[in-house]
């Protein structure tokens, strides 16, 4: 009875080894079933390579970021605007160029307290020489408000100052003319610091005394302010970001005017993935070019007005989860595995059939 009871115990055991045993997904046959070929060999060197070179671009995308774009209202009040400009005038000397700032409120800032400078560029454009702008406009301005002041004197010497003809003029106007002549430009760049308001900046010859400025171009419409702007920026710049004006050039053929653009300021944060963040400007511009007739009594200039936008843009740059990546890694890695081996059973059966009749033909 006992004998009885423990073979069926054995059998029952064997019943559920074996229906275990039927849920293997990977059944393996004996080692002299197995068949290596050469066409084997080669799939499988196929194989490797394709899956190593999807797993190298897999790696890599999974280690590079991508960027998350939010928009909220701006808050930022009372702060500071940095302006980075690089603007090369290939046909004005440094000499009659100065750079002023208005901003909303009416302020006018001549005197800027910022890092602005004048680089001399010869007729091919390399540079011969540096100039501090900001001391420049201010002894232009200084010299303007002088001669203003002497219009109240009657005798002819103050009248003479008045009207720019002075001896430091006339040594001006000589040189300005010789550099003229040899074809010199001026590349002004720096940063201007401006209240974060609604205004413009523009690079002129305004800083001139008129009757100077009438007697060194004769005339409004032989002022060529033709200009190359390198860089034109709002804030530090960031992966990713596009300037529209930067290496944008404008360059006038017998003909001048005023160039004016305006421009679009999004405040932007970019957080980096390293939880730093960076405070900087994007910006949007469109342009308008105002011809230079004998009626008009404005002198040529390059005009960037400005305005800011209510909405804060913060750009977060992301990492993909370590799960995606293991996902597509498997999806990857199988589906290659899966289809080089379908690849070799076909060319092993090609093959086979292939070679068949030629084994017939030897038995005959």
């Amino acid at each position: 009875m006992q004998l009885t009871v423990l073979c069926c115990k054995r059998v029952k055991k064997m019943g559920v080894k074996q229906a275990i045993k039927s849920l293997d997904a990977f059944p393996r046959a004996e080692e002299h079933l197995l068949q290596k070929t050469q066409s084997g060999a080669l799939v499988s060197v196929i194989g490797l390579v394709i899956m190593a070179t999807l797993f190298y671009h897999e790696l890599a995308y999974y280690l590079t970021t991508y960027t998350v774009h939010q928009m909220s209202v701006d808050l930022q009040r009372g702060e500071i605007l940095p302006i980075h400009v690089n603007i090369t005038f290939p046909s004005l000397p440094c000499d009659v160029l100065s750079v002023d700032a208005i901003d909303m409120s009416g302020k006018h800032e001549v005197d800027l307290d910022t890092n602005i400078w004048k680089l001399r560029l010869n007729s091919h454009g390399h540079i011969t020489g540096t100039e501090y702008l900001s001391d420049l406009v201010e002894k232009e301005h200084e010299a303007h408000n002088h001669d203003h002041d002497k219009d109240h004197h009657k005798d002819s010497h103050e009248e003479q100052h008045t009207h720019g003809f002075d001896d430091a003029a006339e040594t001006m106007i000589k040189k300005v003319k010789q550099a003229l002549a040899n074809g010199e430009g001026c590349r002004v760049y720096g940063v201007l610091d401006v209240q974060r308001v609604a205004g413009n900046f523009h690079i002129s010859v305004h800083g001139l005394n008129i009757f100077v400025a009438q007697m060194i171009f004769d005339g409004a419409k032989h002022v060529n302010v033709s200009h190359t702007i390198h860089d034109l920026s709002f804030g530090p710049k960031y992966p990713g970001i596009h300037n529209p004006l930067d290496e944008t050039a404008r360059i006038l053929r017998e003909t001048s005017g005023t160039f004016k653009y305006y421009i679009k300021i999004v405040p932007t944060e970019y957080r980096y993935i390293s939880k730093d963040v960076l405070p900087t400007n994007q910006f949007s511009v469109t342009e308008y070019f105002s011809p230079i007739t004998d009626f008009d009594r404005t002198w040529p200039a390059v005009y960037f007005l400005y305005d800011l936008s209510p909405i804060t843009v913060t750009i977060k740059e992301e990492r993909r989860s370590f799960l995606h990546f293991i996902t597509r890694l498997c999806a990857i890695l199988g589906g290659t595995f899966a289809l080089t081996g379908m690849l070799d059973r076909w060319m092993y059966r090609l093959l086979e059939a292939l070679t068949k009749p030629n084994r017939g033909s030897g038995f005959l």
